[in-house]
C-alpha cells in the first residue's frame, strides 16, 4: 500500500513535517550558537532559541491530527477501493479534527506521566494503548464518534491482545532499523558538511532532517494500524474487503 502510493504518502508527511523541521532545526542550531559564544551570552541572546522552540512545539500541537492521522484516512480509503486524493485526505482529518486531537494528545500526556513515574503506569498504558490501537481506522471506515471508536476499538482487539502487541512491536522494530539507516546515512553527510560550512548550519541541518527522516517512515507504523484494523475484523467478523469495495465502486449492481 505505501508503495503504491508513496509518493502520496510520504509527501504529505514530509510537508506535515516541514515547519516544525524548520523550526527545531533554527533553534537546536541557536542554541549551538550560544553555547560556543557562553562568554559573552545573556538572555537575550536566548530569545531566537526560546521564540523558535515554543513555535515548534505549538504547530506539533495544532496539527497531531494530521501527522498521526492523514495517512491513516488515506490507507483506510485505499483499502476500500476509494480514491486517495491529498485534498479528500485534509478534508477527512479536518472533520474530525477535534475528536483526534483530544485522542491523540491523551495518549501523549498519558504515556509521558506514565513514564514518569514508574513501570506500572507503563504497563497500565501500553495495555490501553494496544487495546485501543484502532480508534482512528473505526472512526474513518465505520463513520463513528470517538467514544464509539474507543469501544469498537477494544470489541476488535479484545482476544487477540498479545497477537497485536506483537504486530505492533515486530513493526516498531522494522521501523526502528528504516529510520536508523537512514540517520546513519544523513549523519555521514552532515560530517562531510561540517568540513565546509559553520557549526550553526550543521545544528540546524541535524534536527530539521532528523524531523524530515522520521516523517517519511512513519506512514509504515500509520498503515500498519489500518491493516491490524481489518484483519481484526476480518477474522472477528469475517469481513469480505473485496465485497465492500465492489459495493463502492458499483452501488447499482451491487443493490
Amino acid at each position: 500500500m505505501y508503495r503504491r502510493h508513496f509518493l502520496l504518502f510520504a509527501g504529505i508527511s514530509v510537508i506535515l513535517a516541514i515547519p516544525t523541521a524548520a523550526l527545531f532545526g533554527l533553534g537546536f542550531g541557536s542554541l549551538t550558537l550560544a553555547l560556543q559564544q557562553a562568554g559573552q551570552a545573556d538572555l537575550s541572546s536566548l530569545t531566537p532559541l526560546l521564540a523558535s522552540f515554543g513555535a515548534g512545539l505549538l504547530i506539533t500541537f495544532l496539527i497531531l491530527p494530521f501527522t498521526n492521522t492523514a495517512v491513516v484516512y488515506a490507507a483506510c480509503e485505499s483499502a476500500l477501493g476509494r480514491p486517495v486524493t491529498a485534498g479528500g485526505i485534509f478534508m477527512g482529518v479536518l472533520r474530525r479534527y477535534f475528536p483526534l486531537l483530544g485522542y491523540w494528545l491523551l495518549f501523549s500526556v498519558s504515556g509521558l506521566i506514565a513514564v514518569l513515574l514508574c513501570v506500572a503506569p507503563v504497563a497500565l498504558w501500553a495495555w490501553l494503548f494496544v487495546m485501543w490501537i484502532v480508534v482512528t481506522p473505526a472512526m474513518f471506515v465505520e463513520n463513528i464518534g470517538v467514544g464509539a471508536a474507543f469501544g469498537r476499538s477494544r470489541q476488535l482487539v479484545e482476544g487477540r491482545w498479545w497477537r497485536t502487541f506483537l504486530v505492533l512491536f515486530l513493526m516498531l522494530i522494522v521501523w526502528y532499523v528504516a529510520r536508523f539507516a537512514l540517520d546513519a546515512f544523513l549523519q555521514l553527510a552532515q560530517y562531510l558538511l561540517a568540513i565546509v560550512v559553520s557549526p550553526f548550519i550543521v545544528a540546524a541541518l541535524t534536527l530539521g532532517t532528523a524531523e524530515l527522516v522520521s516523517a517519511l517512515v512513519s506512514p509504515v507504523l500509520q498503515i500498519v494500524i489500518v491493516l491490524i484494523y481489518f484483519d481484526l475484523r476480518v477474522r472477528r467478523e469475517a469481513l469480505d474487503l473485496f465485497q465492500i469495495a465492489y459495493r463502492i465502486a458499483y452501488p447499482a449492481a451491487a443493490s
